[in-house]
């Protein structure tokens, strides 16, 4: 199974990227933080991969740190919830979140989450209870997600046609405070002078 890569983002797309590991591209499914969080890192950049393998499919998901990709296996073996809806609930609540809404029993949370309701919330508050979430820190991290401005601009550029590293590297030099309109006026700036 493979449980982490290492190497260069070479492509990005709704919802996974892919990562050039020697000469060989892995498409990993990822959350859009994740996401935000590989194209703001020099390469090469480290994914930590849980790997469903399935009679058609063998899929990659991907997480920036170890906590996540725990969080993300502690959701897959809840009644219910497959790697569409655990993606989500990490995209949403990130690996902190997740942990915090289960120890204060929030099932509120987890109602944030599209496709998840108040039943819904209630039985994964309480079937999480009781699983090895107990067991992590309470201080995993909380989600890596860049400013929203920053993540709006990433996915407009990507779509755009840009790569991952013509991104990555215009905007590290920009400043996050400004407004998504602003961001984006000075990242295709930077990226007509080069």
């Amino acid at each position: 199974m493979i449980a982490w890569l290492s190497g260069r983002v070479a492509a990005t797309g709704s919802g996974h990227v892919v990562i050039d590991v020697g000469g060989v591209g892995y498409r990993v499914l990822v959350t859009a933080s994740t996401m935000s969080d590989l194209l703001g890192r020099v390469a090469p950049v480290e994914v930590h991969v849980h790997t469903l393998v399935r009679e058609d499919a063998i899929t990659l998901f991907g997480f920036a740190d170890e906590s996540e990709r725990e969080v993300f296996e502690v959701l897959l073996g809840t009644h219910g919830v497959g790697p569409a809806l655990a993606m989500a609930i990490l995209g949403t609540l990130g690996a902190g979140g997740v942990v915090a809404a289960v120890r204060d029993a929030d099932g509120a949370a987890f109602e944030t989450v599209t496709g998840v309701g108040k039943k819904t919330a209630a039985r994964l508050v309480l079937e999480l209870q009781g699983s090895d979430l107990a067991s992590l820190p309470t201080t995993v991290p909380p989600p890596l997600a860049a400013s929203p401005a920053r993540s709006e601009v990433t996915d407009a550029l990507v779509a755009l046609g840009y790569s991952a590293d013509e991104v990555r590297d215009t905007l590290a030099s920009l400043d996050d405070t400004e407004s998504v309109e602003a961001l984006l006026r000075l990242a295709l700036r930077e990226l007509s002078r080069s």
